[in-house]
């Protein structure tokens, strides 16, 4: 990053990307942007920037987590601030992005929220939005500005490599189903190990009636990988199944925590 970039450069933390935010300031060494936010009495969400961002290139950290409609709305707040105080360039980092699995209409007479999401955004003035390991990929097309979409996976598999017992012949990298394929076989192509796949058959789009195995795991640990948990259902039936299948040990890894309940 030359001098002028640096100079540039304004970091911005929302209420859902505090810790991110000062620790992409210290990386950087750059001061946190100055803002304030607050609400009024009913509740409205209110953003003040307390230094002149005319002309910089200006990041706002906030993950749509939860509660995820307080921190999508106080994100298009911030955005609209950040274009009418007149900033050069406006990124929005999202490191969850809600609604994601709002993608598609499944069934007839629903919304896809996601594409929605993604208008809103847009309209309140980003130029840029940056995100990591997304629920499903195709919601990067949903945008009609650039989008930055990070993964977790080298983070993962740096760890899991100082573990002998990890990877190689002594792992097998699972995804706990179908659609998860692509992101397990990169991790098993990255730590050298085999890959299983549990195939889940539904009916009628909801109700689980069938699990099996596409591999093996008998003797050997196991690493379930998915870009979230939400009420960990899906996970712990996979767990359960694993076990009947002799996995020695298992271990559970997603980018988002999301943990429903707790």
């Amino acid at each position: 990053m030359s001098h002028d970039d640096h100079r540039r450069l304004k970091i911005f933390a929302a209420t859902g990307g505090e810790h991110l935010a000062v620790e992409m300031c210290k990386h950087l060494e750059l001061p946190l942007g100055a803002a304030e936010v607050s609400k009024f009495p009913d509740g409205e969400i209110i953003v003040k920037i307390d230094e002149d961002i005319r002309g910089r290139d200006c990041f706002i950290v906030q993950s749509t987590s939860k509660p995820a409609n307080d921190n999508l709305m106080e994100l298009l707040i911030w955005i609209d601030t950040l274009r009418r105080a007149s900033a050069g360039r406006i990124t929005a980092v999202i490191p969850y992005f809600g609604y994601a699995r709002q993608d598609r209409k499944d069934e007839g007479r629903v919304p896809i929220t996601a594409k929605l999401a993604a208008n809103i955004i847009t309209a309140a003035g980003a130029n840029r939005v940056l995100c990591m390991d997304l629920h499903a990929a195709q919601i990067q097309g949903f945008f009609d500005i650039p989008v930055d979409h990070l993964t977790a996976t080298k983070v993962f598999c740096d760890h899991f490599a100082q573990d002998n017992e990890m990877n190689g012949d002594n792992m097998v990298i699972v995804s706990p189903d179908v659609g998860n394929v692509k992101v397990a076989n990169m991790y098993a192509g990255l730590l050298d190990s085999t890959l299983a796949i549990i195939d889940k058959r539904r009916d009628s789009g909801s109700e689980v009636v069938s699990k099996r195995l596409i591999g093996s795991v008998e003797g050997k640990n196991v690493l379930m990988v998915d870009d979230m948990i939400s009420t960990a259902g899906t996970i712990c039936e996979a767990a359960n199944l694993l076990m009947g299948e002799g996995a020695k040990q298992i271990i559970a890894g997603a980018t988002h925590p999301v943990l429903v309940g707790l």
